[in-house]
């Protein structure tokens, strides 16, 4: 039985095998959601990154972790052991047939266990290994370990987050994990372009902390050129064009610079503009050196309104505005019901449908998407050992008693 994505998809026909641990797992999510065959290749018992949480009903368990179901739906599940040599030669055969290989081993691992991309182009020349560590496969600090926290501090993104009367914060989330892992899906499809006229396969190399600093927007720009470096900003942007404000039922982002006149004019007719209406307020300079004196004025009269009313009479002026929304808020959008960006999986073991993110690329004609949930552990190792090797299931058995699988 041959495994294969449909043809209907944008990256129907191309196989991966996903060694990756959730520093990265992202990225071939996003690949099997375009329609690649995503193998998660994990240790046997499952992987390190099933014992994330949060959990299906608040109970710890390797097939209940929340973040693993997600970043991993649209893939099979199969149990490998690379430390054993059983394992290693399953391995190299399914490589034969594969397109890429997504890793986040140390540098330098796969090439001690015979792995490494020399030996893994001898049995596919055509095969594309994608390793995303800490810091890159060279360097002075290519063997230091690494995590998001750590990222996000060495990649500069964590000095510019926060207030600027508080230390640094790290960001919500994993942010160094997802800019990575965008990072190596792009990386992916240039490879699978290049290979197309080379006729021969690519070992990209994707650091975290490179993929952390190339994200960092203004703050390089401004030191690179001015010289200058960026200080924390806490609810305001760099420049404070932006800014967050309360509300009645909640917090809005909205310009103090742009259409000021207008602005003026809306907060006037409401009796709320104090002396914002002096002819003082009119010179640009002016109103960027007393930024402070205009944002306590704009609070009390956001406060008057709710962020739905500021919003939409804000998008009617249009003033680039937009309300913080909390995650109920996002799920119950109308706007991405309309779009149809929410998607329910079943996962039958619990007897219960799951709402998921859907991918954010939408083609005309519409890809054809597929929604299946994330494997349970070793779920497909028959249907591919045995369907795709050929594996006897004696020989499967056997291959399970002894750690191999």
């Amino acid at each position: 039985m041959n495994i294969s994505a449909e043809n209907g998809s944008f990256l129907g026909g191309i196989r991966v095998l996903d060694l990756a641990d959730e520093k990265v797992s992202f990225c071939s999510k996003l690949l099997a959601d375009m329609g690649a065959c995503v193998i998660k290749v994990e240790k046997p018992g499952g992987d390190t990154s099933r014992n994330i949480g949060p959990f299906w009903k608040d109970l710890p368990h390797p097939e209940r972790s929340l973040s693993f179901w997600y970043h991993n739906t649209n893939k099979l599940g199969i149990t490998l052991n690379l430390k054993k040599s059983a394992g290693r030669e399953i391995f190299r055969r399914l490589v034969k047939r594969t397109d890429i290989v997504v890793e986040t081993f140390l540098p330098g691992y796969l090439k001690d266990i015979g792995l490494g991309f020399e030996a893994l182009s001898e049995i596919n020349p055509k095969l594309i290994l994608l390793s995303v560590t800490g810091f890159g496969q060279n360097g002075p600090r290519k063997n230091y370990q690494s995590c998001d926290l750590l990222a996000s501090a060495v990649g500069g993104q964590m000095y510019v987050t926060g207030s600027p009367s508080t230390p640094p914060l790290k960001s919500f989330g994993e942010q160094s994990y997802y800019a990575a892992s965008l990072f190596a899906a792009i990386g992916a499809l240039l490879a699978l372009r290049k290979r197309k006229q080379s006729g021969k396969g690519e070992h990209v190399d994707i650091s975290l902390q490179e993929a952390v600093t190339s994200t960092l927007e203004h703050v390089l720009v401004r030191y690179l050129y001015d010289h200058i470096i960026p200080k924390r900003q806490g609810s305001r942007s760099w420049n404070n064009e932006f800014c967050i404000v309360p509300c009645k039922d909640g917090f809005i982002q909205l310009t103090l610079f742009q259409q000021w006149e207008t602005l003026i004019e809306w907060m006037a007719s409401e009796g709320m503009a104090e002396d914002l209406a002096d002819e003082k307020w009119s010179n640009e300079e002016y109103r960027r050196q007393n930024h402070d004196q205009i944002l306590e004025v704009v609070k009390r009269w956001s406060e008057t309104h709710t962020t739905s009313e500021l919003f939409e009479m804000g998008q009617l002026m249009r003033f680039p505005w937009a309300p913080v929304c909390a995650s109920k808020e996002v799920i119950e959008s109308p706007h991405l019901k309309a779009r149809g960006f929410f998607g329910a999986m079943g996962h039958p073991e619990i007897k219960v449908s799951l709402k998921y993110p859907g991918l954010p690329v939408k083609f005309k004609p519409s890809l054809k998407e597929s929604r299946k949930r994330a494997p349970l552990i070793g779920e497909h190792n028959t249907r591919v050992f045995q369907g795709e090797l050929g594996l006897a299931k004696k020989k499967i058995k056997s291959l399970s008693s002894t750690g191999a699988i």
